[in-house]
């Protein structure tokens, strides 16, 4: 059952595909399995207009991206370094309890695939490796 709800997620291709129209990008491999992933932001002063992403990766690590490109859309830059650290730490230890702004990564992570944490979190890394360029 859940790997039907991660396999519709990432089937979620709405921001898949890069334009070559960014403010800040960034590419960023998983040294462990291989996932690779490249990101397009287009950020002002305030928020992030856009994301969009291209991967060559496990389907785990593409519904990250599709859900992390999802809530991207005029994203509040004010707090989005400490949110995005407080949803990697849920992800780490898969506790999900009070954090709804990104409930949606609790169907990513279960008991059955602890040891795949990096490839949930790349999109995270590569959004944040984009920003402090």
């Amino acid at each position: 059952m859940i790997i039907l709800k991660i396999i519709k997620i990432a089937s979620n291709t709405r921001y898949s595909g890069l334009k070559n129209i960014f403010t800040h990008k960034s590419s960023i491999k998983n040294s462990l399995c291989g996932d690779k992933i490249k990101i397009e932001l287009v950020v002002n002063k305030t928020k992030i207009n856009s994301m969009r992403y291209e991967v060559q990766s496990c389907i785990l690590c593409e519904a990250s991206a599709s859900l992390i490109a999802k809530k991207m859309k005029n994203y509040s830059l004010k707090n989005l370094k400490k949110d995005i650290k407080k949803l990697k730490d849920n992800i780490k230890n898969n506790k999900f309890n009070n954090f709804y702004k990104f409930k949606e990564y609790k169907d990513l992570v279960t008991k059955d695939n602890t040891n795949r944490i990096n490839c949930v979190t790349l999109p995270l890394d590569a959004l944040l490796k984009a920003l402090k360029q």
